[in-house]
């Protein structure tokens, strides 16, 4: 267990759902060499946030696909990019 500016974590790098943040929906302590970050990120409600659904339809895997086009820059920055 991490704890990081009073807020608690199981470890580096795991992701945690953020229920009552007013905006985004996950939080991680992101942690590459020895910097240590807090990342915010994905919007609360976001109905095309994670991983391809089984039985997926064709429109939303052009969602996907055209939000990973939008954001490939900010993909490849690593871990310590929101994205």
């Amino acid at each position: 267990m991490v704890e990081y500016r009073g807020e608690k974590f199981s470890g580096y790098n795991k992701p945690k759902r953020t229920p009552k943040h007013s905006s985004k929906s996950h939080v991680v302590l992101a942690k590459e060499g020895s910097t240590i970050k807090m990342i915010r990120f994905g919007e609360q409600g976001a109905s095309t946030a994670g991983k391809p659904k089984s039985g997926e339809s064709a429109r939303m895997k052009a969602k996907r696909k055209s939000f990973k086009a939008r954001h490939g820059k900010n993909i490849a920055k690593g871990k310590l990019s929101a994205a």
